[in-house]
């Protein structure tokens, strides 16, 4: 058997009865180490040690408990990423309470609904922030605007904790799906316990300086900032201005000697456009990481010539994550999002929930209740989360085929599929190609109504700097996927566009396209 093998038969899930996420990733460790370097973006700079972050973990569970915080109840929190920041995740913990972190970037109906849904005892923001929540109907604690701990100075630092079990409710992710409003997904405290991709694909070890980019208030941010710390990494913070600035990001990593990276490929392709990265800004990284959306190849092979460094792709939901990796002792194949993790019990199926043939294309599904991942449900919706975690199989709606030595090769979503002409197109293959020529900086792929075929390919594409739309560009760009994927998934019409509908974690919105398309074929649009 090769590692990978080894490493599956090897595997066992070790889920103790009571477990907390503050003790283990915070109380555990030594006080003298050092546990975060931040940095805001006008320059301002801190560290702290493990002893000052838990003495403000106390303080933040002291805080909140006054405030009427109890073990169950919400706490929601819109804040930067700052050393309170993670105090205050760690003091909800504390108390046995429930975290629904949201990002500042969340618009106000958004959050509206979030809150109403999920009835926090209290809310905890910034000043740049607190107008917002004046008539939000919860109690509003309020750092101050610089990011200091007012609200939590002269609070005790002794230690508090509550027992919790590992089925605990913790977490409150809501869901930014493509239909219908947010649902949140509960997650227990054993979730945390089964992110080993920092085990497996990052290879956390001790001391080493970690950065992720993902924001505070998903996931694919607050993962990377938990589990490498379980395993004793120091997080380098930076809290950006405003929306991603690939130089001021890669100037950080570099001056801070970042030496594992968890990114993704939105941020990826932003630092593509800087043609001499890995001159300006030397990194020493040892392990570099992407998920949250399907990694292109040119964006692996760009990585690789700038910082000599392969990137390995991860692939995970909300609801589980993540379920298929590439691990630094496997070989990469450029566009694969791996093999299933260790542990996890990942199929490709049909319809009938039936394992498809090697190379066909069907949905990735996760045998439930498998793994300490796995939600306790959708918030106070029993019948939805019925339907989506209550049988043998949960369902991705990703999809995907797998080769014949185990590799899974995305798809796209389930209903993303083209039938033109009677040939079955994944977008993302055609997305991948359209990005190869140096015009396309961004693209899109759906389905386009066509009286003659049917339906044809259909690419929205959004141009890099020193590009101009034009006919002559709109047909080199379909000659060139023509030439790289194949005579029939290519682009029969391309749209130029300035930007793409995307989901807060910058994920394409292919639904609105699609609708967009329809509606024009009724003469709607």
């Amino acid at each position: 058997m090769g590692r990978y093998e080894v490493a599956c038969a090897a595997h066992r899930w070790e889920v103790p009865e009571r477990y907390n996420i503050a003790q283990d990733v915070c109380d555990k460790h030594s006080p003298e180490k050092l546990a975060m370097v931040w940095e805001r973006f006008d320059g301002a700079r801190r560290e702290l040690t493990w002893g000052e972050l838990q003495a403000l973990a106390n303080q933040a569970a002291f805080v909140l408990r006054d405030a009427g915080v109890g073990r169950g109840d919400r706490v929601a929190v819109v804040l930067p990423p700052t050393p309170e920041t993670a105090a205050v995740f760690f003091g909800v913990w504390k108390l046995g309470a429930i975290l629904l972190s949201m990002s500042v970037l969340y618009g106000d109906e958004g959050i509206r609904h979030r809150l109403g849904d999920a009835e926090p005892a209290v809310l905890v923001t910034d000043a740049t922030n607190a107008d917002r929540f004046a008539d939000a109907g919860v109690r509003v604690l309020v750092l101050d605007e610089s990011g200091d701990a007012s609200l939590l100075a002269g609070a005790p630092t002794d230690p508090i904790s509550t027992d919790t079990a590992a089925d605990d409710p913790a977490q409150l992710y809501y869901t930014s799906g493509t239909t219908g409003l947010a649902k949140g997904i509960v997650h227990a405290h054993r979730y945390l316990l089964a992110h080993e991709e920092f085990v497996y694909c990052h290879e956390v070890r001790e001391g080493e300086r970690f950065h992720g980019m993902g924001e505070w208030a998903w996931a694919a941010g607050i993962a990377p900032l938990l589990g490498p710390w379980r395993y004793g990494a120091v997080q380098c913070v930076y809290q950006r201005e405003g929306g991603f600035d690939p130089r001021r990001q890669l100037d950080f990593l570099s001056r801070h000697q970042v030496s594992n990276l968890f990114t993704t490929p939105t941020a990826m392709r932003s630092m593509m456009a800087i043609a001499d990265a890995g001159s300006q800004y030397p990194c020493g990284f040892r392990r570099v990481c992407s998920a949250g959306e399907p990694l292109n190849p040119e964006a692996i092979r760009w990585f690789r010539e700038q910082y000599g460094v392969t990137v390995l792709d991860y692939y995970g939901l909300t609801e589980s994550y993540p379920l298929v990796g590439n691990y630094p002792w496997m070989e990469v194949r450029e566009g694969s999002m791996g093999r299933p993790m260790p542990g996890w019990d990942v199929r490709i199926l049909d319809e009938d929930e039936q394992p498809v043939a090697v190379g066909e294309r069907g949905e990735i599904c996760l045998r439930a209740r498998t793994n300490p991942h796995y939600p306790l449900g959708y918030w106070r919706n029993e019948e939805a989360a019925a339907e989506t975690f209550g049988g043998e199989w949960f369902h991705t709606k990703d999809a995907a085929s797998c080769d014949e030595d185990g590799y899974y090769w995305y798809e796209g979503r389930a209903d993303d599929v083209i039938i033109s002409a009677g040939y079955r197109v994944g977008p993302f293959e055609v997305e991948s190609a359209c990005l190869e020529h140096p015009a396309v900086a961004e693209a899109a792929v759906v389905a386009s109504p066509d009286e003659r075929r049917g339906t044809i390919v259909k690419a929205f594409v959004v141009l890099a700097d020193r590009f101009a739309p034009s006919d002559a560009l709109a047909d080199e760009i379909k000659a060139h996927v023509r030439e790289h994927l194949s005579a029939y998934a290519y682009p029969r019409r391309i749209e130029f566009v300035t930007e793409l509908p995307k989901t807060l974690t910058g994920k394409i919105r292919r639904i609105e396209l699609r609708h967009l398309e329809a509606q024009r074929a009724r003469g709607e649009g």
